[in-house]
């Protein structure tokens, strides 16, 4: 297990955990060990996914890095959006979906690192995205003040609902019965049969990061030191326990054999690992923390398991060599309005020849190699100053 933490200082941790049994009636002791720091990015980072083999990260430098967590190495970057990257999904091994601050969401081959679809998903910038466990569909939020839904079989338009305020999150639940939109403080609870409001639930502090724990069990993080569980049922807050000395910006949830495991970050630079308890009602256990003495601001962890079976439906492509020039990484609610189903025309595949409305080609979609990426920008910076010279 290795947990991986992007922050402001535009850095990349990553830390292996290690389990140590104890033993019976003690709680069993977990320690965490620095593995490796990378510093790919020009601007702070703002997402992270992860799958079976990669770690992926996004960052306001308009730029998705990829490492390679087998070979511990960069396996290249993807340069299409413009603007700051939002959000990255994972679905299965095969297809990353990625939201970014142009208003796009792409669908990439996680194989050949190629851009399948690139949709004009919202007028404003893409806050937040949400895969339906069956991969069938997804979610998406934006500054436009719309919820959308995707046929991403298609990559059309299904649905647009109008919202009061901006969005920043949106999730789906595990079994894909329910979804959750959050603006500020709230949450509001949407079931999928009937597209409608079932309950809200409002936080003391801005919301950062929700995670389902279970089918009905939120868990809520936000502008403060504390993590609350809620019942979407009862709209009850079950337990809440101070996690950290400052603001919690990132929560993860996942299960392992005789754990369920959570992961906090926060801005006091913490990444802490708890044991979630059986009793929901209780906080959970502190199984181990590393100070990464770094601003986090988002965070995922890499299960070392077989390769997912699971797939979307998209089509599948075979995995992609690695190129030569990649470098090591250093080792160490009432009154909304559903709107009619909007056209989207097909998007363009063809490699590097994605255009917009204006018919401007955008930014090539093919991975490009950290060797190719440094040498464009040193292009870029001469450029620029002949260019100031002939001003002058």
């Amino acid at each position: 297990m290795e947990l991986v933490a992007g922050c402001y200082e535009q850095v990349l941790f990553g830390f292996a955990v290690h389990r140590e049994p104890q033993a019976s009636g003690d709680l069993e002791k977990w320690t965490a060990v620095a593995d490796f720091t990378h510093h790919a990015h020009t601007a702070s980072l703002s997402a992270v996914a992860v799958n079976s083999r990669f770690v992926v990260t996004g960052s306001k430098d308009e730029t998705i890095h990829i490492y390679d967590m087998k070979k511990k190495i960069e396996h290249g970057a993807l340069v299409h959006h413009n603007g700051t990257i939002t959000c990255l999904k994972f679905y299965g091994n095969r297809h990353l979906i990625s939201g970014a601050e142009d208003g796009l969401i792409c669908i990439w081959d996680a194989k050949k690192w190629e851009c399948l679809k690139s949709i004009k998903a919202h007028k404003g910038r893409v806050t937040f995205l949400s895969i339906h466990p069956s991969g069938k569909l997804a979610l998406s939020v934006g500054t436009d003040k719309t919820l959308r839904t995707w046929n991403l079989v298609d990559g059309r338009s299904a649905f647009i609902r109008n919202i009061k305020q901006n969005a920043h999150i949106v999730e789906w639940s595990p079994k894909g019965e329910k979804y959750i939109v959050v603006t500020m403080n709230k949450i509001d609870i949407y079931q999928l049969d009937t597209a409608s409001v079932s309950g809200t639930i409002t936080n003391e502090k801005r919301i950062s990061s929700v995670r389902f724990l279970f089918e009905s069990v939120l868990a809520v993080a936000g502008d403060e030191e504390v993590v609350r569980f809620f019942n979407c049922d009862s709209l009850m807050c079950l337990c809440e326990f101070k996690a950290h000395e400052n603001r919690v910006k990132d929560i993860l949830s996942f299960e392992i054999p005789e754990h369920h495991v959570i992961i906090t970050a926060s801005s006091d630079g913490f990444l802490k690992v708890w044991k979630l308890n059986h009793d929901k009602g209780v906080p959970p256990s502190l199984l181990c923390e590393v100070n990464t003495k770094a601003r986090l601001t988002c965070v995922g962890v890499w299960l070392d398991r077989v390769t997912d079976k699971k797939e979307s439906l998209l089509p599948a492509a075979e995995p992609s060599p690695v190129s030569k020039d990649q470098s090591q990484i250093h080792q160490k609610e009432p009154g909304d309005e559903v709107q009619e189903e909007e056209r989207q025309s097909k998007p363009n595949t063809k490699k590097g020849g994605l255009t917009g409305d204006n018919g401007k080609p955008k930014k090539e979609n093919s991975l490009v190699s950290p060797k190719k990426r440094k040498t464009a920008k040193m292009l870029e910076k001469k450029k620029k100053r002949k260019k100031i010279q002939m001003i002058r």
